[in-house]
């Protein structure tokens, strides 16, 4: 048998892409734990917007007026509480981005930029769409619908958005599997 000689400056080379590797999923890791933690942000950052169209909207058919986060219109009063923001949807896009093997930066950014907006205005939709609801059929259709939206197809709704935007991005990478399978493979050298 002949030995194969290996060069060390290729397993030099070769180390510090692993390390590299290793420090850029540290940090994916890290950034996205800190973002669970400090999610209470994208409340502040999505709730003026969301009130402020959704209530420039229903003025197109109602008389409405804002006071705070409460939309008074049509002998109802509305109050916009912080889960009407759907912060849990954008914090899921984020996450599913940063828990994502082989995005750059600049295409995560693009992601959530296309992702928010997609989320956004389906949001504004399901708002509107409440409204109509309330105003036409009644306070228990709304309450009903109001809550399997809530619960059932906003998230599903998320799902979707993702799968468009790794086919829209050609990813192939699964967010999670995919660091764990390049850490078992590390593992192996």
């Amino acid at each position: 048998m002949q030995e194969v000689k290996v060069h060390k400056p290729f397993i030099k080379h070769l180390l510090q892409f692993l390390m590299r590797s290793l420090w850029v999923l540290g940090i994916r890791w890290i950034s996205a734990l800190l973002l669970a933690v400090f999610y209470p942000l994208f409340y502040v950052v999505f709730s003026p917007p969301t009130l402020w169209v959704s209530y420039g909207i229903l003025q197109f058919f109602l008389e409405a007026t804002l006071t705070g986060t409460t939309i008074l219109a049509g002998g109802k009063t509305l109050l916009f509480v912080p889960a009407c923001t759907a912060a849990s949807a954008y914090l899921l896009l984020a996450l599913l981005i940063l828990l994502t093997r082989g995005i750059s930066f600049k295409t995560g950014v693009k992601l959530f930029l296309l992702g928010s907006l997609l989320i956004f205005a389906a949001n504004i939709v399901r708002i509107q769409f409440l409204f109509y609801l309330l105003f036409t059929v009644g306070k228990n259709y709304f309450e009903t619908l109001h809550l399997l939206i809530w619960k059932v197809l906003s998230s599903a709704y998320v799902a979707v958005v993702w799968i468009f935007l790794t086919w829209k991005f050609k990813l192939k990478e699964t967010p999670l599997v995919s660091d764990f399978q390049y850490i078992l493979k590390i593992k192996k050298y």
